[in-house]
């Protein structure tokens, strides 16, 4: 969907009227001044399987990128059947969670990893390993709280390629 840049109010629109922020962005999801070389974004609205979401997501995490895969994880959310959204948000909020302790914000990211980490450990108690795509879920939760305690802590801003968790098993 083409971004038609500024409107009248300052605030960017696609050709359908829809806000949309056009400015570039660093590899943290973080805004950059308009004409600076940034990251690509991830389209929005893509429709995949589970399989190609966690692999797509597990890519961009490995890449450094969680601000990314929290919205490959959001894409997945949104367009998945709705008895799923409880898994994709929760591990959309890992992800945002990641990206806020990277970013150095260490209250917000400590907040979003603990709350993503309980959306998923629900799922797996709910669901099971039926559901669970191959994502060690018990494992990403122990890992989510790990790091959020380790940032609240004052560990400064994080390397998001690093400490990206593997979600399989």
């Amino acid at each position: 969907m083409e971004i038609t840049g500024a409107a009248p109010g300052g605030r960017d629109r696609d050709t359908e009227g829809r806000a949309r922020n056009a400015r570039p962005r660093d590899g943290l999801g973080r805004p950059l001044p308009y004409g600076a070389q940034g990251v690509a974004r991830q389209p929005e609205g893509v429709v995949r399987t589970p399989a190609e979401t966690v692999a797509e997501a597990q890519r961009l995490l490995d890449a450094g990128k969680p601000f990314h895969a929290h919205e490959v994880f959001e894409d997945a959310w949104k367009s998945g059947p709705a008895s799923e959204r409880t898994l994709w948000r929760g591990l959309a909020q890992l992800a945002v969670g990641l990206t806020h302790a990277a970013r150095g914000n260490g209250t917000g990211g400590a907040r979003l990893l603990r709350r993503g980490a309980g959306a998923v450990e629900d799922w797996a108690a709910e669901q099971g390993d039926a559901q669970s795509y191959g994502m060690d879920l018990p494992g990403l939760a122990g890992w989510a709280r790990e790091l959020a305690a380790r940032v609240e802590r004052g560990a400064g801003p994080v390397d998001a390629g690093a400490e990206a968790p593997r979600l399989g098993s």
